[in-house]
């Protein structure tokens, strides 16, 4: 069970997904917090434009490699409705952040497409660990896993 303080940034992760859903994009969304807790960057999914990579981990992380020295980075936490995919892992691994915690995994993720009838995507979904294998991760938390199911069956549901 994640503590009263990765609840609430969780919470923000889920709130910032259900808007990319709601701009009719895939339901995504990340907070990067610094070491004092303070949020220094969020996003949202935005690949419904065509480049699919433009996932909010993925940002953070160039976000982080622009504004913070390598000290903030590996002190900051990445908090996000999904686990990071093996693009964003890299991403994260690569500019040096610190911990992710994440409110569902890539393992839920993938039986949910499954169920949904939603044909795999064109990279291998690999757990985080499988990618950055020195990086904390905390998660999934079954507190928040059927509002962030729900998001997926609601971008996916038939016409």
């Amino acid at each position: 069970m994640p503590n009263a303080t990765e609840l609430r940034y969780l919470e923000r992760c889920v709130e910032l997904a259900a808007e990319a859903l709601a701009a009719g994009d895939e339901p995504f969304g990340s907070v990067l917090v610094a070491d004092d807790g303070s949020v220094l960057a969020e996003d949202r999914n935005r690949v419904a434009g065509g480049d699919h990579t433009r996932h909010p981990e993925f940002e953070l992380a160039r976000w982080a490699a622009e504004n913070l020295s390598p000290a903030e980075r590996a002190t900051a936490t990445v908090y996000t409705s999904g686990e990071h995919c093996p693009m964003c892992s890299a991403a994260h691994a690569w500019v040096g952040l610190g911990p992710i915690v994440y409110a569902a995994s890539t393992e839920q993720l993938s039986a949910w497409l499954a169920e949904f009838g939603v044909a795999p995507g064109p990279v291998a979904a690999l757990p985080i660990q499988a990618i950055a294998p020195n990086v904390p991760v905390s998660g999934p938390f079954p507190e928040l896993t059927d509002r962030i199911y729900a998001l997926h069956r609601e971008l996916h549901r038939p016409a």
